[in-house]
């Protein structure tokens, strides 16, 4: 009985996956300056600014359901940017001085889909924790240190769960990615080489590998890249 409501579970899941990747539209785009050159950490959304992506050090971000109706906010170094989405299904942007910008649609970022980037949209759904404070905690591993430090984080049998237990024989652990790169465990990594640590409990742009959150690490050195 107990395999069959786990099998019956499983289905539900895996319909449920199928139908939201099947909703899901990516939406690509480059940020650089009016000679081309990108901009790494513009900060992009398109309603609430609380729940936005940012550039990477090539000027790409990606998200998700962008409607024709919608304003592109793009936000660099305080100055503010609104560019009218349209028809548009990807952008390219060139920043200007005050208010000044140039914008196309390029084909190329379209076919990419969701392999644009790796990271998308954030929200208050996650936490983020600087290898300082980690570092204060006296605790040299990462699972360890969190503890304390992030709302609803424990471990449980060494193993750190995000968004609480389900049933006893469902999986927990969390997705971790350090510098952008999904690894199987955190243990290989020291506080002391950690510039950032972000703890996100809502990570549906990860699909079924986040579905119980994600731990993401900037090593010090990732940070210079």
């Amino acid at each position: 009985m107990k395999k069959l409501i786990f099998f019956i579970v499983s289905v539900f899941a895996c319909v449920a996956v199928f139908a939201q990747k099947q909703k899901d539209v990516p939406f690509n785009g480059i940020v650089a300056d009016l000679l081309g050159q990108p901009l790494k950490g513009a900060k992009v959304w398109v309603v609430d600014p609380n729940y936005y992506t940012t550039t990477d050090k090539k000027g790409k971000f990606g998200l998700t359901n962008v409607k024709p109706t919608d304003t592109l906010h793009v936000k660099y170094k305080k100055q503010l940017y609104l560019i009218p989405v349209d028809t548009m299904k990807s952008v390219r942007v060139r920043l200007g001085d005050e208010i000044k910008y140039q914008v196309q649609q390029d084909e190329e970022l379209v076919n990419t889909g969701f392999g644009f980037v790796k990271r998308r949209e954030s929200c208050n759904s996650s936490t983020g924790i600087s290898g300082e404070v980690l570092v204060r905690t006296g605790r040299t591993e990462i699972l360890e240190a969190l503890q304390g430090l992030v709302a609803g984080y424990t471990l449980v049998n060494g193993k750190p769960v995000i968004r609480g237990i389900g049933t006893i024989n469902s999986p927990t652990e969390p997705l971790y990615l350090v510098d952008g790169i999904e690894v199987a465990s955190l243990s290989f990594v020291n506080v002391y080489d950690v510039d950032k640590v972000e703890v996100q409990k809502d990570a549906n742009m990860y699909g079924v590998k986040g579905a119980n959150g994600v731990i993401l690490v900037t090593t010090k050195r990732g940070s210079r890249k």
